[in-house]
């Protein structure tokens, strides 16, 4: 690769390592963090790297690696609280579902890797096949990481929603009002 390859890697691809980041992270500042860490291993490895897709695929490959060393080293986990990240809209929110709220939070509460399929797989629309050669897993890995994360979203957003109905009646009986249909409340 060349200082031109190069240079045309990172204008056509730099919102790929960015989006991969933002996706994982729901933070700007550490999304270009770990962007420009990604374009500058690049840098440090142009002449190893191909252009076209082998420089896509080694793209996507070090920008979810890099998401995951920077959430494990201890600082960064003691800096960042989930409901301290700020709602940053990059993109419209019909165009790339996991902006939603909701389902963003859902998923930033997935362990690491399976959160890096899931971002993988539904934020880039990687199948299964490409997400394993760029995260260095065998298939059946990244199908297991797809459904057991699927079942603990699914699992979550359950409860969330048991608290939420729940709520009218936790509010009612703080203030003395007895839920409707209970003994107290027909008098």
């Amino acid at each position: 690769m060349t200082n031109a390859d190069f240079e045309s890697a990172v204008h056509d691809h730099q919102g790929m390592v960015y989006s991969i980041a933002l996706h994982f992270f729901h933070n700007t500042a550490i999304a270009e963090e770990v962007a420009q860490e990604v374009f500058l291993k690049l840098f440090e490895h142009r002449r190893a790297v191909e252009t076209g897709p082998h420089c896509i695929a080694w793209l996507r490959r070090t920008a979810a690696h890099r998401c995951i060393d920077t959430l494990r080293r201890a600082s960064f986990r003691q800096e960042v609280q989930i409901e301290d990240l700020p709602e940053v809209p990059v993109f419209p929110a019909e165009s790339d579902p996991l902006l939603q709220e909701g389902l963003r939070r859902l998923i930033a509460s997935l362990p690491e890797k399976p959160r890096a399929v899931m971002v993988l797989r539904y934020g880039e629309d990687m199948d299964p096949e490409e997400i394993g050669r760029t995260l260095q897993m065998p298939v059946r890995t990244v199908w297991s990481h797809l459904q057991r994360g699927t079942a603990l979203i699914r699992e979550k957003a359950a409860r969330y929603r048991m608290e939420i109905e729940d709520e009218p009646n936790r509010t009612r009986s703080s203030r003395g009002v007895a839920p409707e249909g209970s003994a107290s409340g027909l008098r």
